[in-house]
């Protein structure tokens, strides 16, 4: 079958779609869980589909590493591997291009790594990183990209974008006749030309979709919108738009007035693992001592199991006295308000009152509206 993907309606730039894979059907606007090893940090498969996740987000450098993709394929593919059913789209290691910089030696042919794990070798070549992705059995794959480390110049940009253009260019031949998707990838940092120049060409590919990568690297938070309001709309429009890594609840509702359709981010479960819970009116800090005896569960109305459970004051207590389930809990918690945020967006895109659901997003989360009193 392949990927289908339509769109179902619209409010202004906004779009409320419909991707269709094999494994299963992933509305959009969607948010992915990170998985990098195959699973969301201290949750079981089951679980994360009890938050609402239709699509998990895996990366073929850590895969690679450990436990190496010839035991996961021969133990069945990454969906027997994990216990994941559903749909699962891999970052191809282009990340850890960036991440690593310190680990990798990078050519106009690849890349390679002293992987971080015990310093072994490993080389990523465009046509490679499709036949790793091909052999796990993966439903989106990305291409092998360069992601350029922030502050870049004008000049180092251009070159590190010729280099991700070719590289897209065999990888899109390497993947010709597969019957899942591969995503092409916009980089070009903050220079409005180059990103327009790697949309005409990605385009000329014609990729199963497209994603805004380079961004939410150490770049202002102005820079990092101003990229989204110039490429969104200039993307394919027949196909999903995904930008990649990001973010806050208010990134991710800026970037949906403009286009996007799917996202991922290490934040509901990294923050909170440190006790950042996301909530309608902005960030709680449970540790914060005012939390010591408030029995109200972390967001009134959630359906999660830590708000059906736990109060606020117990999570509070098991933070400070350092006990893993808060962190379960927590994160639980987090990615079900991501996920039940994503739904209001699509709700509020096809109902006309989008407008108003980025309004109070906006009131909560950007400048000091986290964390208030009373809230």
């Amino acid at each position: 079958m392949g990927l289908r993907f339509s769109v179902e309606s619209c409010a202004g730039a906004a779009r409320r779609g419909r991707l269709e894979t094999e494994r299963g059907v992933i509305e959009t606007p969607t948010f992915m869980p990170v998985a990098s090893l195959g699973a969301v940090k201290g949750l079981t498969a089951s679980q994360l589909a009890a938050t609402g996740t239709s699509i998990m987000l895996s990366n073929l450098y850590h895969l690679a590493v450990r436990p190496g993709v010839e035991t996961i394929e021969n133990l069945g593919g990454i969906h027997a591997f994990t216990g994941w059913p559903g749909p699962i789209l891999t970052d191809s290691g282009g990340f850890q291009v960036f991440s690593l910089a310190r680990l990798r030696r990078i050519d106009d042919d690849g890349v390679t790594f002293r992987n971080h794990v015990d310093g072994a070798e490993m080389r990523l070549t465009p046509e490679s990183v499709i036949d790793l992705q091909r052999r796990l059995g993966v439903d989106i794959a990305m291409v092998l990209d360069e992601c350029p480390a922030w502050p870049v110049s004008r000049r180092d940009a251009e070159e590190s974008l010729a280099r991700t253009l070719a590289w897209a260019r065999r990888a899109r031949a390497a993947w010709s006749g597969e019957p899942s998707g591969l995503f092409g990838i916009v980089q070009g940092s903050v220079f409005p030309e180059l990103r327009r120049q790697a949309v005409r060409e990605l385009a000329e590919m014609d990729f199963s979709g497209y994603a805004i990568g380079g961004v939410s690297v150490g770049e202002p938070t102005e820079d990092r919108h101003r990229v989204v309001e110039w490429i969104a709309g200039k993307l394919p429009a027949d196909k999903p738009r995904y930008l990649m890594g990001v973010g806050t609840p208010w990134d991710i509702a800026h970037a949906v007035s403009h286009g996007i359709d799917m996202f991922d981010c290490v934040l509901p479960s990294r923050n909170g693992r440190h006790g950042q819970l996301y909530t309608r009116r902005g960030l709680l800090r449970i540790r914060n001592a005012r939390f010591r005896t408030d029995s109200r569960p972390i967001e009134e109305g959630c359906e999660c199991p830590s708000c059906k459970t736990s109060s606020r004051a117990f999570l509070h207590h098991l933070f400070r006295s350092g006990e893993v389930t808060a962190q379960v809990l927590a994160t639980l918690h987090n990615l079900r308000f991501y996920l039940d945020f994503m739904r209001d967006l699509r709700e509020a895109i096809a109902s006309g009152s989008l407008a108003e659901l980025l309004s109070s997003i906006e009131a909560a989360y950007v400048g000091d509206g986290a964390d208030k009193p009373g809230s």
